[in-house]
Protein backbone atom coordinates (compact mmCIF):
# COMPACT_ATOMS: atom_id res chain seq x y z
CA UNK A 1 0.00 0.00 0.00
CA UNK A 2 2.94 2.41 0.75
CA UNK A 3 4.80 1.68 -2.01
CA UNK A 4 1.32 1.78 -4.24
CA UNK A 5 1.27 5.55 -2.99
CA UNK A 6 4.86 6.63 -3.27
CA UNK A 7 4.75 5.64 -6.88
CA UNK A 8 1.34 7.53 -7.66
CA UNK A 9 2.98 10.88 -5.87
CA UNK A 10 6.27 10.18 -8.16
CA UNK A 11 4.21 9.45 -10.96
CA UNK A 12 2.45 13.03 -10.31
CA UNK A 13 5.51 14.79 -9.36
CA UNK A 14 7.12 13.31 -12.95
CA UNK A 15 3.77 14.58 -14.62
CA UNK A 16 3.88 18.15 -12.97
CA UNK A 17 7.50 18.00 -13.82
CA UNK A 18 6.77 17.43 -17.28
CA UNK A 19 4.38 19.69 -17.76
CA UNK A 20 6.33 22.74 -16.44
CA UNK A 21 9.30 21.83 -18.60
CA UNK A 22 7.26 21.28 -21.72
CA UNK A 23 5.80 25.13 -20.47
CA UNK A 24 9.01 26.53 -19.76
CA UNK A 25 10.69 24.97 -23.40
CA UNK A 26 7.79 26.81 -25.22
CA UNK A 27 8.46 30.31 -23.56
CA UNK A 28 11.86 29.65 -24.07
CA UNK A 29 11.12 29.26 -27.56
CA UNK A 30 9.17 32.13 -28.01
CA UNK A 31 11.33 33.84 -26.23
CA UNK A 32 13.87 33.44 -28.94
CA UNK A 33 11.89 33.99 -31.79
CA UNK A 34 10.89 37.43 -30.15
CA UNK A 35 14.98 38.53 -29.33
CA UNK A 36 15.59 37.61 -33.26
CA UNK A 37 12.80 39.99 -33.74
CA UNK A 38 14.28 42.76 -31.58
CA UNK A 39 18.03 42.26 -33.38
CA UNK A 40 16.54 42.98 -36.34
CA UNK A 41 14.46 45.80 -35.24
CA UNK A 42 17.52 47.56 -33.89
CA UNK A 43 19.12 46.14 -37.29
CA UNK A 44 16.83 48.19 -39.07
CA UNK A 45 16.48 51.50 -36.77
CA UNK A 46 12.48 50.71 -35.65
CA UNK A 47 13.20 49.21 -32.01
CA UNK A 48 13.41 53.28 -30.79
CA UNK A 49 9.87 54.62 -30.83
CA UNK A 50 9.52 58.04 -32.57
CA UNK A 51 6.04 58.94 -31.19
CA UNK A 52 2.96 58.19 -29.08
CA UNK A 53 4.08 54.55 -27.49
CA UNK A 54 3.29 52.27 -24.96
CA UNK A 55 5.75 51.34 -22.02
CA UNK A 56 5.23 47.83 -19.57
CA UNK A 57 5.36 47.69 -16.13
CA UNK A 58 7.43 44.33 -15.91
CA UNK A 59 6.63 44.17 -12.24
CA UNK A 60 2.61 44.29 -12.82
CA UNK A 61 2.95 42.64 -15.96
CA UNK A 62 1.06 39.18 -15.81
CA UNK A 63 2.45 38.37 -19.58
CA UNK A 64 -1.42 37.52 -20.82
CA UNK A 65 -0.46 38.57 -24.40
CA UNK A 66 -3.74 40.04 -24.48
CA UNK A 67 -1.93 43.55 -25.86
CA UNK A 68 0.09 41.51 -28.27
CA UNK A 69 -3.59 40.10 -29.90
CA UNK A 70 -4.68 43.60 -29.87
CA UNK A 71 -2.52 45.21 -31.52
CA UNK A 72 -3.43 46.36 -35.64
CA UNK A 73 -0.17 46.35 -36.06
CA UNK A 74 2.51 44.47 -36.95
CA UNK A 75 4.91 43.13 -34.10
CA UNK A 76 5.17 46.22 -32.24
CA UNK A 77 4.57 43.76 -28.96
CA UNK A 78 5.91 40.39 -28.00
CA UNK A 79 6.39 38.29 -24.76
CA UNK A 80 9.90 38.09 -23.83
CA UNK A 81 11.38 35.99 -20.65
CA UNK A 82 8.04 36.23 -19.12
CA UNK A 83 7.24 40.09 -20.16
CA UNK A 84 5.89 41.99 -22.04
CA UNK A 85 8.41 44.14 -24.58
CA UNK A 86 8.49 46.29 -27.83
CA UNK A 87 9.81 45.24 -30.77
CA UNK A 88 9.58 47.79 -33.54
CA UNK A 89 8.60 50.92 -31.27
CA UNK A 90 9.10 52.93 -34.54
CA UNK A 91 5.90 51.33 -36.48
CA UNK A 92 3.54 52.36 -33.59
CA UNK A 93 1.21 54.40 -34.55
CA UNK A 94 -0.18 55.08 -31.16
CA UNK A 95 -3.95 53.36 -31.10
CA UNK A 96 -4.20 52.83 -27.68
CA UNK A 97 -5.51 49.46 -28.22
CA UNK A 98 -3.02 47.77 -26.03
CA UNK A 99 -3.17 49.92 -23.26
CA UNK A 100 -7.36 49.35 -22.90
CA UNK A 101 -6.79 45.50 -23.24
CA UNK A 102 -4.50 45.52 -20.70
CA UNK A 103 -6.31 43.30 -18.08
CA UNK A 104 -3.69 44.67 -14.89
CA UNK A 105 -3.71 48.22 -16.40
CA UNK A 106 0.34 47.42 -16.81
CA UNK A 107 0.87 49.54 -19.94
CA UNK A 108 1.35 53.46 -20.14
CA UNK A 109 1.06 55.28 -23.07
CA UNK A 110 4.24 57.88 -23.32
CA UNK A 111 5.31 60.30 -25.99
CA UNK A 112 9.19 60.83 -26.30
CA UNK A 113 12.08 59.02 -24.83
CA UNK A 114 14.66 59.46 -22.74
CA UNK A 115 16.97 60.56 -25.31
CA UNK A 116 14.31 62.23 -27.83
CA UNK A 117 12.21 64.80 -26.24
CA UNK A 118 8.99 65.76 -27.75
CA UNK A 119 7.98 69.60 -27.97
CA UNK A 120 4.13 69.34 -26.67
CA UNK A 121 1.85 72.08 -25.51
CA UNK A 122 0.53 72.35 -21.90
CA UNK A 123 -3.16 70.53 -21.71
CA UNK A 124 -4.49 68.97 -19.07
CA UNK A 125 -6.89 65.52 -18.54
CA UNK A 126 -9.68 68.27 -19.66
CA UNK A 127 -7.70 69.62 -22.88
CA UNK A 128 -7.09 72.79 -21.49
CA UNK A 129 -4.18 74.78 -22.17
CA UNK A 130 -2.32 76.79 -19.25
CA UNK A 131 -4.06 79.42 -21.02
CA UNK A 132 -7.96 79.64 -19.47
CA UNK A 133 -10.58 79.21 -22.29
CA UNK A 134 -7.69 77.60 -24.74
CA UNK A 135 -8.33 73.95 -25.83
CA UNK A 136 -6.09 71.53 -27.89
CA UNK A 137 -7.51 68.43 -29.08
CA UNK A 138 -6.01 65.90 -31.50
CA UNK A 139 -2.77 65.83 -33.28
CA UNK A 140 -1.38 69.20 -31.99
CA UNK A 141 -1.66 67.62 -28.44
CA UNK A 142 0.29 64.48 -28.66
CA UNK A 143 -2.38 62.11 -30.25
CA UNK A 144 -2.72 61.45 -34.06
CA UNK A 145 -5.04 58.53 -35.49
CA UNK A 146 -8.64 59.63 -36.27
CA UNK A 147 -10.33 57.51 -33.64
CA UNK A 148 -8.45 59.37 -30.84
CA UNK A 149 -9.00 62.97 -32.52
CA UNK A 150 -12.57 62.11 -33.34
CA UNK A 151 -12.94 61.40 -29.15
CA UNK A 152 -10.63 64.51 -27.84
CA UNK A 153 -13.11 66.99 -30.11
CA UNK A 154 -15.97 65.61 -28.65
CA UNK A 155 -14.47 65.48 -25.33
CA UNK A 156 -13.26 68.79 -25.26
CA UNK A 157 -16.46 70.68 -26.25
CA UNK A 158 -17.93 68.77 -23.17
CA UNK A 159 -15.49 69.64 -20.90
CA UNK A 160 -15.43 73.22 -21.65
CA UNK A 161 -19.45 73.08 -21.54
CA UNK A 162 -19.02 71.70 -17.96
CA UNK A 163 -17.38 74.90 -16.70
CA UNK A 164 -20.89 76.38 -16.88
CA UNK A 165 -19.79 79.25 -18.15
CA UNK A 166 -21.95 82.14 -18.95
CA UNK A 167 -23.30 82.94 -22.34
CA UNK A 168 -22.08 86.30 -23.80
CA UNK A 169 -24.49 88.14 -26.59
CA UNK A 170 -21.54 90.08 -27.79
CA UNK A 171 -19.02 87.08 -28.43
CA UNK A 172 -19.16 83.64 -29.92
CA UNK A 173 -19.27 80.40 -27.67
CA UNK A 174 -16.05 79.24 -29.26
CA UNK A 175 -14.40 79.50 -32.33
CA UNK A 176 -13.02 75.64 -33.52
CA UNK A 177 -9.59 76.39 -35.58
CA UNK A 178 -9.12 73.46 -37.86
CA UNK A 179 -11.29 70.86 -39.58
CA UNK A 180 -10.01 67.96 -39.40
CA UNK A 181 -11.28 64.91 -37.25
CA UNK A 182 -10.85 66.62 -33.93
CA UNK A 183 -12.31 69.94 -35.44
CA UNK A 184 -15.22 68.27 -37.08
CA UNK A 185 -16.38 65.98 -34.51
CA UNK A 186 -16.26 69.67 -32.60
CA UNK A 187 -18.31 71.34 -34.66
CA UNK A 188 -21.06 68.70 -34.13
CA UNK A 189 -20.57 68.41 -30.21
CA UNK A 190 -20.69 72.18 -30.06
CA UNK A 191 -24.01 71.97 -32.62
CA UNK A 192 -25.48 68.99 -30.06
CA UNK A 193 -25.21 71.94 -27.14
CA UNK A 194 -26.30 74.95 -29.41
CA UNK A 195 -23.30 76.83 -28.85
CA UNK A 196 -22.54 79.68 -31.05
CA UNK A 197 -19.72 78.96 -32.86
CA UNK A 198 -17.51 78.82 -35.96
CA UNK A 199 -14.99 76.69 -37.27
CA UNK A 200 -12.33 77.83 -39.38
CA UNK A 201 -10.49 75.69 -41.96
CA UNK A 202 -6.84 77.44 -43.18
CA UNK A 203 -7.08 74.28 -46.21
CA UNK A 204 -10.11 72.10 -46.82
CA UNK A 205 -12.66 70.16 -44.90
CA UNK A 206 -10.29 66.92 -43.44
CA UNK A 207 -7.38 68.86 -42.57
CA UNK A 208 -4.01 66.49 -42.46
CA UNK A 209 -6.30 63.58 -44.02
CA UNK A 210 -7.66 65.81 -47.55
CA UNK A 211 -3.64 65.84 -48.31
CA UNK A 212 -3.31 62.12 -48.03
CA UNK A 213 -3.69 60.97 -51.91
CA UNK A 214 -6.87 60.60 -53.37
CA UNK A 215 -6.61 56.76 -53.36
CA UNK A 216 -4.92 56.24 -50.18
CA UNK A 217 -6.33 53.53 -47.51
CA UNK A 218 -7.12 55.27 -44.30
CA UNK A 219 -6.41 53.13 -41.60
CA UNK A 220 -9.17 53.86 -38.72
CA UNK A 221 -11.53 52.10 -36.02
CA UNK A 222 -14.81 52.26 -35.15
CA UNK A 223 -15.35 55.75 -33.90
CA UNK A 224 -19.10 57.97 -32.55
CA UNK A 225 -19.62 61.08 -34.70
CA UNK A 226 -21.88 63.48 -32.22
CA UNK A 227 -25.39 63.80 -33.68
CA UNK A 228 -24.61 61.02 -36.40
CA UNK A 229 -23.70 58.31 -34.38
CA UNK A 230 -21.33 55.08 -34.30
CA UNK A 231 -19.52 54.20 -37.77
CA UNK A 232 -17.46 51.25 -37.99
CA UNK A 233 -14.65 51.74 -40.62
CA UNK A 234 -11.13 49.79 -41.08
CA UNK A 235 -9.87 50.23 -44.63
CA UNK A 236 -11.56 53.05 -46.10
CA UNK A 237 -10.50 55.98 -48.83
CA UNK A 238 -10.16 59.08 -48.45
CA UNK A 239 -12.64 60.10 -50.64
CA UNK A 240 -15.30 57.72 -48.86
CA UNK A 241 -14.16 58.91 -45.66
CA UNK A 242 -14.17 62.75 -46.32
CA UNK A 243 -17.83 62.46 -47.98
CA UNK A 244 -18.39 60.42 -44.77
CA UNK A 245 -18.11 63.75 -42.99
CA UNK A 246 -19.67 65.72 -45.59
CA UNK A 247 -22.74 64.37 -44.62
CA UNK A 248 -23.08 64.33 -41.13
CA UNK A 249 -22.03 68.18 -41.64
CA UNK A 250 -24.86 68.65 -43.88
CA UNK A 251 -27.56 66.89 -41.90
CA UNK A 252 -26.73 69.08 -39.17
CA UNK A 253 -26.64 71.95 -40.95
CA UNK A 254 -22.66 72.71 -39.76
CA UNK A 255 -20.76 74.90 -42.24
CA UNK A 256 -17.09 74.90 -42.35
CA UNK A 257 -15.47 78.61 -43.08
CA UNK A 258 -12.58 76.56 -45.87
CA UNK A 259 -9.47 78.61 -46.95
CA UNK A 260 -9.71 81.03 -43.56
CA UNK A 261 -6.41 81.40 -41.55
CA UNK A 262 -6.52 82.24 -38.45
CA UNK A 263 -2.99 84.33 -38.13
CA UNK A 264 -2.97 85.28 -34.30
CA UNK A 265 -5.19 84.97 -30.86
CA UNK A 266 -5.27 87.68 -28.62
CA UNK A 267 -6.48 87.38 -24.86
CA UNK A 268 -8.56 90.54 -23.66
CA UNK A 269 -7.49 91.07 -20.06
CA UNK A 270 -10.50 93.11 -19.38
CA UNK A 271 -13.09 90.70 -20.76
CA UNK A 272 -11.62 87.43 -20.31
CA UNK A 273 -12.68 87.06 -24.02
CA UNK A 274 -10.07 86.36 -27.03
CA UNK A 275 -10.19 87.72 -30.70
CA UNK A 276 -8.89 85.71 -33.58
CA UNK A 277 -7.62 87.56 -36.39
CA UNK A 278 -7.56 85.98 -39.43
CA UNK A 279 -5.51 86.67 -42.63
CA UNK A 280 -8.61 87.90 -44.44
CA UNK A 281 -8.95 90.70 -42.12
CA UNK A 282 -12.10 89.32 -39.96
CA UNK A 283 -12.08 89.82 -36.05
CA UNK A 284 -14.09 87.18 -34.19
CA UNK A 285 -14.58 88.04 -30.38
CA UNK A 286 -14.93 84.54 -28.56
CA UNK A 287 -15.22 83.19 -24.71
CA UNK A 288 -13.04 80.10 -26.25
CA UNK A 289 -10.89 78.88 -28.91
CA UNK A 290 -10.37 75.12 -29.58
CA UNK A 291 -7.38 74.43 -31.97
CA UNK A 292 -8.21 70.88 -33.43
CA UNK A 293 -4.53 71.42 -35.99
CA UNK A 294 -1.97 69.37 -36.35
CA UNK A 295 1.32 69.34 -35.25
CA UNK A 296 3.15 69.60 -39.11
CA UNK A 297 1.68 73.35 -39.15
CA UNK A 298 3.44 74.45 -42.31
CA UNK A 299 5.76 72.03 -44.39
CA UNK A 300 9.57 71.99 -43.35
CA UNK A 301 11.66 73.59 -46.18
CA UNK A 302 14.52 72.17 -46.94
CA UNK A 303 16.11 75.77 -47.80
CA UNK A 304 17.96 74.60 -50.98
CA UNK A 305 18.43 77.25 -54.50
CA UNK A 306 15.21 76.63 -56.78
CA UNK A 307 12.96 75.33 -53.80
CA UNK A 308 10.67 78.60 -54.19
CA UNK A 309 9.44 77.25 -58.21
CA UNK A 310 6.67 75.98 -59.34
CA UNK A 311 7.95 72.35 -60.22
CA UNK A 312 8.44 71.73 -56.46
CA UNK A 313 5.14 70.33 -53.98
CA UNK A 314 5.03 69.08 -50.57
CA UNK A 315 1.90 67.16 -51.03
CA UNK A 316 0.55 64.80 -53.36
CA UNK A 317 -3.27 64.60 -54.10
CA UNK A 318 -3.79 63.49 -57.25
CA UNK A 319 -1.34 60.97 -58.50
CA UNK A 320 -3.24 59.49 -61.37
CA UNK A 321 -2.68 62.48 -63.35
CA UNK A 322 0.76 63.26 -63.21
CA UNK A 323 2.08 60.40 -66.15
CA UNK A 324 5.26 60.23 -67.88
CA UNK A 325 7.24 62.70 -66.03
CA UNK A 326 10.61 62.44 -64.20
CA UNK A 327 9.93 62.95 -60.48
CA UNK A 328 12.09 63.40 -57.52
CA UNK A 329 10.61 62.37 -53.64
CA UNK A 330 12.72 63.52 -50.93
CA UNK A 331 11.95 61.82 -47.73
CA UNK A 332 12.04 58.48 -46.04
CA UNK A 333 8.86 58.40 -44.32
CA UNK A 334 5.05 56.89 -44.86
CA UNK A 335 4.12 59.70 -47.47
CA UNK A 336 7.29 59.96 -49.12
CA UNK A 337 7.61 56.50 -49.80
CA UNK A 338 3.45 56.10 -50.36
CA UNK A 339 3.87 59.21 -52.98
CA UNK A 340 6.87 57.12 -54.60
CA UNK A 341 5.16 54.00 -55.11
CA UNK A 342 2.08 55.94 -55.91
CA UNK A 343 4.05 57.70 -58.78
CA UNK A 344 6.27 54.74 -60.16
CA UNK A 345 3.50 53.14 -62.03
CA UNK A 346 3.31 56.09 -64.79
CA UNK A 347 6.71 57.81 -64.05
CA UNK A 348 10.55 57.41 -63.78
CA UNK A 349 10.79 57.83 -59.99
CA UNK A 350 13.95 58.68 -58.29
CA UNK A 351 13.83 58.41 -54.06
CA UNK A 352 16.05 60.57 -51.87
CA UNK A 353 16.67 59.78 -48.60
CA UNK A 354 19.63 61.32 -46.15
CA UNK A 355 19.51 57.92 -44.44
CA UNK A 356 21.54 54.75 -45.65
CA UNK A 357 18.07 52.62 -44.73
CA UNK A 358 14.15 53.35 -43.74
CA UNK A 359 13.67 53.35 -40.29
CA UNK A 360 10.24 54.53 -39.60
CA UNK A 361 7.65 53.27 -42.05
CA UNK A 362 4.98 50.41 -41.65
CA UNK A 363 5.73 47.04 -42.40
CA UNK A 364 3.23 47.19 -45.70
CA UNK A 365 5.06 50.13 -47.04
CA UNK A 366 8.67 48.67 -45.79
CA UNK A 367 7.98 45.41 -48.12
CA UNK A 368 6.62 47.31 -51.65
CA UNK A 369 9.09 49.95 -51.89
CA UNK A 370 11.87 47.53 -50.83
CA UNK A 371 9.94 45.31 -53.39
CA UNK A 372 10.20 48.07 -55.90
CA UNK A 373 13.25 48.89 -55.64
CA UNK A 374 14.54 45.53 -55.80
CA UNK A 375 13.00 45.29 -59.62
CA UNK A 376 14.17 48.73 -60.69
CA UNK A 377 10.83 50.47 -60.57
CA UNK A 378 12.46 53.13 -58.28
CA UNK A 379 15.84 54.73 -58.39
CA UNK A 380 16.46 54.50 -54.41
CA UNK A 381 19.42 57.29 -53.69
CA UNK A 382 20.24 56.50 -49.83
CA UNK A 383 22.83 58.77 -48.12
CA UNK A 384 21.60 61.32 -50.49
CA UNK A 385 20.71 65.30 -49.57
CA UNK A 386 18.90 67.31 -52.47
CA UNK A 387 20.82 70.52 -53.12
CA UNK A 388 19.63 72.58 -55.87
CA UNK A 389 16.41 72.64 -58.21
CA UNK A 390 16.91 73.95 -61.40
CA UNK A 391 14.14 74.16 -64.21
CA UNK A 392 15.14 70.67 -65.34
CA UNK A 393 17.30 69.12 -63.34
CA UNK A 394 17.83 68.63 -59.37
CA UNK A 395 21.28 68.09 -58.02
CA UNK A 396 21.97 65.52 -55.06
CA UNK A 397 24.85 65.31 -52.88
CA UNK A 398 25.99 61.66 -51.36
CA UNK A 399 27.70 61.20 -48.25
CA UNK A 400 30.87 61.27 -49.94
CA UNK A 401 30.59 64.86 -51.00
CA UNK A 402 29.74 63.80 -54.67
CA UNK A 403 27.43 65.64 -56.70
CA UNK A 404 25.03 64.31 -58.90
CA UNK A 405 23.14 66.27 -61.79
CA UNK A 406 19.62 63.93 -62.93
CA UNK A 407 16.77 65.59 -65.53
CA UNK A 408 13.82 66.21 -63.83
CA UNK A 409 10.30 67.48 -64.61
CA UNK A 410 8.43 67.71 -60.91
CA UNK A 411 10.08 67.55 -57.37
CA UNK A 412 7.83 66.41 -53.86
CA UNK A 413 9.48 66.96 -50.87
CA UNK A 414 8.16 65.25 -47.53
CA UNK A 415 10.69 66.47 -44.82
CA UNK A 416 7.69 66.87 -42.80
CA UNK A 417 6.20 69.70 -40.89
CA UNK A 418 7.60 72.41 -37.97
CA UNK A 419 4.99 72.47 -34.89
CA UNK A 420 3.32 75.84 -34.75
CA UNK A 421 5.32 77.25 -32.29
CA UNK A 422 5.21 80.95 -32.77
CA UNK A 423 1.56 80.73 -33.17
CA UNK A 424 1.12 78.85 -30.04
CA UNK A 425 3.23 81.06 -27.93
CA UNK A 426 1.91 84.17 -29.59
CA UNK A 427 -1.70 83.71 -27.69
CA UNK A 428 0.14 82.48 -24.35
CA UNK A 429 0.51 78.61 -24.62
CA UNK A 430 3.50 77.30 -22.93
CA UNK A 431 5.33 74.08 -24.82
CA UNK A 432 7.94 72.27 -23.26
CA UNK A 433 9.82 69.24 -24.71
CA UNK A 434 8.74 66.20 -23.10
CA UNK A 435 11.48 63.19 -22.39
CA UNK A 436 9.08 60.04 -21.78
CA UNK A 437 5.94 61.66 -21.29
CA UNK A 438 3.29 59.67 -19.81
CA UNK A 439 -0.17 61.12 -21.51
CA UNK A 440 -2.35 62.06 -18.55
CA UNK A 441 -5.34 61.29 -20.42
CA UNK A 442 -6.09 58.85 -23.27
CA UNK A 443 -9.27 59.14 -25.35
Amino acid sequence: MLLEQILIYAGSLLLCGLIVWIYLRQQKKASDVVEAKIEKAKEEGLHEPVSLHPVIDLGTCIKSGACVEVCPEKDILGILKGGGTLINASNCVGHGACFHACPVEAISLVIGTEKRGVDLPHVSETYETNVPGIYIAGELGGMGLIKNSVEQGRAAIDNMVATGYKRHFDALDVVIVGAGPAGIAASLMAKKYNLKFKTLEQDTLGGTVYTFPRSKIVMTAPMDLPLYGKIKLYDTSKTELIKLWEDALNKNDVTIEEKTKVEVIVPEADTGHFVVHTAQGDQLKTRNVLLAIGRRGSPRKLGVPGEMTEKVSYRLLEPEIIKDKKVLVVGGGDSAVEAALLLADNNRVTLSYRKDKFSRIKPKNREKILAAIDQELIDMRYNTNLTRIEKRSVFIKDDSDVEFELENDQVFIFAGGELPTQFLQKAGVEITKRFGYTMKKYA
